[in-house]
């Protein structure tokens, strides 16, 4: 062992699989608070973009509970992909840096974060493409 890799590990004594697992409430919690806002910003998009061009379009209880139960699937499908971050830093990270570990998480963790907000991203798109010459000729 080289006196470099010996300060690491008494600098940073958790094993990656101990600090993997210790970020994971903070990432189920990102995911948490990103899905309840892009959920919140597909609400407000669609009723004031969509909806005044779309008769039949609505946001009602069961559809809110139905895709709040989707999200929770999808968020187990992430901590799926959330384990691949410790495979990853087992893979390339032999000498056991703090700071690569760290950067990891949070290209993981903001990527996870992001993709919930491609829903009101497609929809406020489709508003653009479909109702919005629609939208000048009524003023």
């Amino acid at each position: 062992m080289t006196p470099a890799s010996e300060m690491t590990k008494e600098h940073h004594p958790q094993t990656a699989k101990v600090w993997w697992r210790l970020q994971r409430k903070k990432y189920n919690l990102g995911l948490l608070i990103a899905g309840i806002t892009a959920f919140l910003c597909y609400t407000v998009i669609a009723t004031y973009f969509i909806a005044p061009y779309k008769r039949d379009f609505e946001i009602n209880g069961l559809i809110t509970f139905l895709q709040g139960i989707a999200y929770l699937i999808m968020m187990g499908v992430a901590n799926v992909f959330y384990t691949l971050g410790y495979l990853l830093d087992q893979l390339l990270n032999k000498d056991n840096h703090q700071q690569f570990r760290v950067d990891l998480f949070n290209v993981g963790f903001w990527f996870s974060c992001a993709l919930p907000f491609l829903i009101p991203l497609l929809v406020f798109t489709t508003y653009l493409i479909h109702y919005r010459h629609s939208a000048t000729h009524l003023q």
